[in-house]
């Protein structure tokens, strides 16, 4: 028999694929069509690990059975090639980050095209290449002509020592994560785009889209509508006021003390000189806090009372003013309205420093905790005896009246800080006259170019300076008579990742972003697969993004995304000594459920964890791939469990998938000699054959639709299986399991296909068809009792085991009508044939 040769099989048929073009996207704009897109992956110099293939695998197997269904499918993979770790690379080892990049994407796109995925490579597209940001410029213009873009004087994290602005995640304990130097929060000049804008829209249009319900929380969150109201606190002796803004306004009266941001601009003039020093001291050490360290739940609350008072609008009392770091003046007015009986944070702060706390809602014990629920409001004057929604109406429309606040929703989105201190990024196409003004540069002179630069490291300076700052030839240029300076901020990765699948309709077109035409037929993406790592600012951009060209009329849908899924997380075993060091992965043996450390023979403790490379646990898919072959691998990511689920990665549990493989492949190949199967046989075996090839037609078909890509796999596992223990082989059972098998384990299908005797790509045929009537499963009537007496007949499958038979029969409405308002005794099962439930009446 000819051996099952995945190393000669799968590079033969990824070259044919290639000569052949045999993925390439249809350019008829007629018919039905499939835009099935992967979240375009960073190309990092550590390339694939096993788990970034599993969605990759999922939208493939979705695109080859759509193209097989007669859709156009487009179908394409691109790079998200600009940010921060090309740059850290280059500045470390002087190797510009366009030749990093290079390398990084050449090597994705081998290990890509080493798993077969149908991708239309005609179409690739990289965010560093001139003809791809030119674009990305160009949108920018269109978001700044309409207003959507401006500069705005903002904190950022910055590390004078690095010389670069860092993300809040890159900052921990005050220091930056790469090197663990000082970070301090600073204000500075920065693009901002106008996301607020649109938050309205951005919420009530998640509702129409097929996405996971956690996803919307998510996102419904980041954006953070609420109703409540603006409260203005007035100052002793002063004409400056205090706004806040509140959720709960009928709480105004439990309001006792105030707590201001460390950065709000009025701390400096109330601060009282005997409490400035500790003022000073305290906001010294808030600045060198991320927002997330601030605002984390578990964090100890620390403040410094400023020596100052506001005045409670709600009963004139004064009440002291505290700057705390856990208030952030990027979020609403800087300034909070502290009710500690009735909001968990106050509570503890007020606990803490001793500050009065007073119950004015009723229902809980505020000597032990805050209360958040409703009741009756108390100590309030004329709120009491009101609920808490009544409450909230009429205090909102006494503010009103007394001109001391008023209705207000408000957003905890705020606008986007769309500039970074980095090299590597799109360069901003905007310009300043000698005055300092900005200016756009005109469309026709686009791409704005990113200069060469010899040290890619920002100017390590007290004030900030971007590294393009010393490109100063192109930083600096006259034109016809005029001086102008250009922007040396770049954009930040989103801004590449924001529109992408817009330019996969239309990627060589140098006149324009996309044909309108082509837009019009393949947007929006029918189904859009990546990690949960993008489930908010990602999505987020591109819609607003999104919505802004739709207003603009340049893109034909409002939403970009129909369907979304996200692929679980692939996690694996990590292993570490007593000392709790990682050891790498290779080097443990397991002795039963022990895990052996293979050079010292010493135990080791093991957990299922994220994979990573700092922990030893990452699996390479080359080594998958050389040793079982890139369909068993295929098969085994699909088969682990549902996409959506986390699950444990097992590399010896490849060796069941590749074993389904070899059993297929036996059923085409003769197995002791060349050539094919001698036992191929005509017709299709008989009744209960032909039956079981419907329902595996049928219940794949339901299972990739449904994106069960394991229930799928399993279905074939039975039928091969059936035709391995059957005595004749008909062929028309066997090539239609091949067919089936193709967008799985597509090398093997299309070498099965080809010895069949088949000239065309199996990529090429036609999805198999099922008759309904022979794919419907063999139903056997059940009778269902109560106490003896039968009530009902459960149809079901003749295979139906004791726990689905019961859960339906108690599902039957006479059934359950006699079961409501009693106590289960037991429960009969005889298979096949009856099912009695024994019970007995409650007690009235």
């Amino acid at each position: 028999m000819p051996k099952y040769d995945h190393l000669a099989i799968e590079p033969k048929w990824q070259r044919y694929w290639d000569t052949h073009q045999t993925f390439k996207t249809p350019e008829t704009l007629e018919g039905p069509k499939y835009y099935v897109l992967d979240m375009f992956p960073y190309p990092s110099g550590a390339g694939l690990h096993v788990g970034h293939p599993e969605g990759y695998t999922a939208t493939d197997i979705v695109a080859r059975y759509k193209r097989a269904n007669g859709f156009n499918v487009l179908h394409p993979m691109g790079w998200d090639a600009f940010g921060l770790p090309a740059e850290q690379y280059a500045i470390k080892t002087g190797t510009h980050p366009a030749t990093t990049t290079a390398n990084n994407v050449a090597n994705f796109k081998r290990q890509l095209k080493s798993l077969g995925f149908s991708y239309d490579w005609a179409r690739e597209i990289n965010t560093t290449h001139p003809d791809y940001y030119k674009w990305t410029q160009w949108i920018f213009l269109q978001l700044y002509k309409k207003g959507l873009a401006y500069i705005a004087e903002v904190p950022v994290n910055w590390c004078p020592e690095l010389g670069t602005v860092l993300a809040n995640e890159e900052v921990i304990n005050g220091l930056s994560e790469r090197g663990g130097h000082p970070v301090i929060r600073k204000p500075m000049r920065q693009w901002m785009l106008k996301i607020t804008e649109y938050a309205d829209r951005l919420l009530e249009d998640l509702e129409d889209l097929d996405w996971p319900e956690s996803i919307k929380i998510m996102q419904r969150n980041w954006i953070g509508r609420s109703k409540g109201s603006d409260i203005v606190f007035e100052l002793p002796d002063r004409k400056e006021t205090i706004r806040v803004y509140t959720t709960r306004p009928d709480t105004l009266f439990g309001s006792t003390y105030m707590v201001l941001s460390p950065e709000h601009p009025l701390v400096d003039v109330l601060t009282s000189e005997d409490h400035r020093e500790a003022v000073k001291a305290y906001r010294e050490e808030a600045a060198r806090k991320s927002d997330l360290e601030r605002t984390e739940l578990d964090k100890s609350k620390t403040g410094v009372f400023i020596g100052a008072y506001a005045i409670n609008p709600a009963n004139d009392k004064q009440i002291p003013i505290w700057i705390a770091d856990y208030v952030l003046m990027s979020y609403g007015t800087g300034a909070i309205m502290a009710v500690p009986g009735h909001d968990s944070r106050d509570w503890e702060f007020a606990t803490k420093h001793g500050i009065e706390i007073i119950e004015v809602v009723s229902g809980g014990d505020i000597t032990v905790e805050a209360y958040s629920g409703d009741g009756k409001v108390v100590n309030s004057g004329f709120l009491d005896g009101l609920d808490v929604p009544a409450a909230k109406e009429k205090m909102i429309a006494w503010l009103e009246a007394q001109g001391k606040g008023q209705a207000t929703i408000n957003y905890k989105l705020r606008d986007w800080l769309f500039s970074r201190q980095r090299y590597w990024g799109e360069p901003f196409p905007i310009m300043f006259d000698e005055q300092g003004n900005h200016h756009p540069l005109p469309e026709e002179k686009l791409p704005l170019h990113l200069p060469e630069v010899e040290d890619y490291q920002p100017p390590k300076t007290e004030n900030p300076q971007p590294p393009l700052s010393k490109a100063t030839d192109w930083v600096q240029f006259e034109e016809d008579g005029t001086k102008w300076r250009r922007e040396t901020n770049t954009m930040p990765q989103w801004a590449g990742s924001c529109w992408y699948y817009l330019r996969f309709v239309d990627p060589r077109n140098p006149e324009k972003a996309w044909d309108a035409a082509r837009e019009k037929y393949w947007m929006p993406v029918d189904l859009y697969v990546g990690g949960a790592e993008h489930a908010v600012l990602h999505l987020l951009y591109a819609r607003f993004w999104h919505k802004v060209l739709f207003d603009a009329g340049f893109v034909s849908t409002e939403e970009p995304f129909t369907k979304l899924i996200n692929q679980g997380l692939i996690t694996a075993f990590s292993f570490k000594d007593d000392e709790g060091r990682y050891v790498h992965a290779d080097l443990v043996d397991f002795d039963g459920n022990k895990a052996i450390h293979k050079e010292t023979g010493a135990s080791l403790k093991f957990q299922i964890e994220k994979m990573s490379k700092a922990k030893g646990n990452v699996a390479n898919p080359d080594h998958i791939i050389h040793e079982f072959g890139a369909d068993a691998f295929r098969l085994y990511e699909m088969f682990m469990g549902p996409l959506e689920a986390s699950k444990p990665w097992n590399t010896k549990s490849i060796e069941g998938v590749r074993r389904f493989i070899e059993r297929v492949w036996r059923l085409v190949m003769h197995e002791e000699g060349e050539g094919l199967n001698p036992g191929l046989s005509d017709g299709v075996g008989g009744p209960e054959l032909e039956k079981l090839m419907h329902q595996t037609i049928k219940g794949v078909t339901e299972d990739i639709e449904g994106l069960r890509m394991n229930t799928a796999i399993s279905k074939m596992m039975v039928l091969t299986n059936t035709l391995t223990k059957a005595d004749a082989k008909p062929r028309v059972v066997i090539e239609t399991l091949v067919k089936l098998m193709a967008p799985f384990a597509p090398h093997a299908a299309e070498e099965m296909w080809s010895a069949l005797g088949h000239d065309r790509s199996v990529s090429l045929e036609s999805w198999p068809q099922y008759d309904e009537e022979l794919a419907r499963e063999n139903l056997i009537q059940i009778v269902v009792q109560v106490n003896g007496k039968k009530r009902d007949i459960l149809e079901a499958p003749a295979e139906i085991g004791k726990d689905d038979a019961l859960a339906k029969a108690r599902e039957l409405t006479r059934v359950a009508a006699h079961l409501n308002g009693c106590t289960l005794i037991k429960e009969v099962f005889v298979p096949g044939r009856l099912i009695n439930f024994v019970v007995r009446p409650n007690k009235k």
